[in-house]
């Protein structure tokens, strides 16, 4: 552990909202004019103009991130507000259709949208992206091996997108099911090393598939500039609290295993096909399912696992000093997901516009905004 600091970058993607109607706002460029003195590199256009996403400086600490995360939303919805906006923070909007969304002028996004055609249109959805720092990239592709394992676990965690263009789908997390669609998502396949993978990115850019690496949008995936893991699985998160605690626990699973591989440790590394089976428990179910425990090829208990998995990373977290966001974690497995929340909204309102006011409410606690 002390060979260095596994740092933290967490970025956020959250919706343009009117407080009137509660659907999505096509603004990007108002808030980008103003949020760019304000905000400089940490405020980017995504590909629809009613998203906007946040991006804290490296953090050595959570603390540093969870200051990070707060200023960084109060500033954003301080510059909605002057337009009379709001932001949420939600993995799909519960109502808003995408066909009604404008397409974020630029180049990038326009490519996209050629290659990708309606599958790019319909991409209207809102991630939470954690990079823990491993500044040795061989290593780091070992570390993403293994932690491939505990997508499906975290995944359940973040769930906070049961609603889809105005029906209740269902599914906790339908966020994952409408991204998929693209190509190179879900969870990556293993590879045997740092030249492998190299190999597929050169492949894939030598034969046109993409320009560049980042168009790999793994659920877990090395950065192709940073020195960075990035998981890349879970729902935005309308608390500051979830996705704060989220990322510790991001944090503490990847030091984990370097830390075990580093005394010759391994896990069994799991093929994607099975895998994949668990990612889709997760999205349905949340934490309210059952996984499959493959060593014991049986299903277990999604919330037991998680306090199993608490258990496993117990002295990272007392290293990081991330007691207080492992509190939390366990608060979410007694309590609740984003989207058990949103649902339980929903039982008792029939109404999706309340639903949009409880995530925007959400999002705004701890916030320090300017009325």
């Amino acid at each position: 552990m002390k060979d260095h600091t596994f740092t933290l970058g967490i970025e956020e993607e959250f919706a343009i909202v009117d407080p009137a109607t509660r659907e999505l706002r096509s603004h990007i460029h108002e808030i980008l004019e103003g949020g760019k003195i304000m905000l400089k590199e940490q405020i980017k256009p995504e590909m629809h103009q009613s998203v906007v996403e946040l991006g804290t400086e490296i953090c050595d600490s959570i603390g540093c991130a969870r200051a990070h995360v707060i200023e960084l939303r109060s500033r954003l919805a301080e510059l909605a507000g002057r337009s009379g906006l709001k932001i949420a923070s939600m993995g799909t909007h519960p109502f808003s259709h995408w066909h009604d969304q404008l397409i974020t002028e630029g180049d990038r996004y326009q490519e996209i949208v050629k290659d990708m055609q309606l599958l790019a249109r319909a991409n209207l959805i809102f991630g939470l992206h954690v990079h823990v720092g491993i500044p040795n990239r061989e290593m780091a592709i070992h570390v993403m091996n293994q932690a491939r394992y505990f997508l499906p676990h975290i995944y359940a965690l973040s769930v906070n997108s049961p609603f889809w263009v105005g029906q209740n789908t269902g599914l906790k997390g339908y966020r994952l099911k409408v991204f998929e669609r693209f190509p190179r998502t879900g969870i990556p396949d293993s590879f045997e090393s740092l030249s492998e993978y190299e190999d597929y990115c050169k492949l894939l850019v030598k034969t046109g598939c993409i320009d560049n690496a980042k168009k790999i949008w793994w659920d877990i995936r090395l950065h192709p500039f940073f020195d960075t893991l990035e998981v890349r699985v879970c729902d935005a998160q309308s608390r500051v609290d979830d996705t704060l605690a989220i990322a510790a626990l991001i944090q503490a699973v990847i030091a984990k295993l370097h830390k075990l591989l580093r005394q010759n440790i391994t896990f069994r590394i799991y093929r994607r096909r099975l895998l994949d089976e668990n990612r889709w428990r997760a999205a349905r179910y949340g934490i309210d399912g059952k996984l499959i425990d493959f060593g014991k090829e049986t299903e277990v208990e999604e919330r037991s696992l998680l306090n199993e998995l608490l258990e496993f990373v117990a002295s990272e977290v007392n290293e990081f000093g991330t007691q207080r966001e492992m509190a939390h974690i366990e608060q979410i497995i007694r309590e609740g997901t984003g989207a058990d929340r949103q649902l339980a909204v929903w039982e008792r309102t029939q109404d999706m516009k309340a639903v949009v006011d409880h995530i925007v409410a959400e999002t705004y606690e701890e916030l320090t905004v300017p009325q």
